[in-house]
């Protein structure tokens, strides 16, 4: 056999397998290729979606703590504010009560001290007439002891 014609059916054979391989075999090859690149590129993209989300998430969670912390802080003050107003109004309560217990003790002893002067005239204008009567030891009248007794208690008044 010729080395020429060898070589030329050699060619052939390779042009023909390349243009065999370029035809059929290349294009499901190029296209799988593509897929998975553009696979591989929506990964990507949706990973880099998600680091941003993530990132979001993570800012929004912070704000909320913040915002949390802002609350409970308000909410405790507010507590505390009431607190405050409640004891004011029990201690004012509470001294209101004391002075109504205060201004009662005063009048009952204002009254006590009355009703004892009231009593102590009785028993001076007692003592009087009886001291009265044994000094005169005469017959002495009911009704102008009754009068001497009433006169002897304006005067004390």
């Amino acid at each position: 056999m010729n080395l020429n014609a060898t070589l030329i059916a050699q060619i052939v054979v390779f042009f023909i397998l390349g243009w065999f391989t370029m035809k059929f075999v290349w294009p499901p090859i190029m296209k799988a290729l593509d897929e998975r690149a553009a696979k591989i590129a929506d990964g990507l993209a949706a990973a880099d979606k998600a680091k941003s989300d993530l990132e979001r998430a993570e800012k929004k969670a912070v704000d909320e703590m913040r915002k949390a912390r802002e609350s409970a802080g308000d909410v405790r003050a507010a507590a505390e504010k009431q607190a405050a107003k409640l004891i004011e109004e029990a201690r004012g309560e509470a001294a209101r009560m004391v002075e109504q217990a205060r201004t009662a003790a005063e009048k009952e002893a204002g009254a006590a001290m009355q009703r004892a002067k009231d009593d102590l005239r009785e028993q001076v204008a007692v003592l009087a007439v009886s001291g009265a009567e044994k000094i005169l030891r005469r017959e002495i009248d009911a009704k102008a002891h009754a009068e001497l007794l009433a006169n002897l208690k304006k005067e004390l008044h």
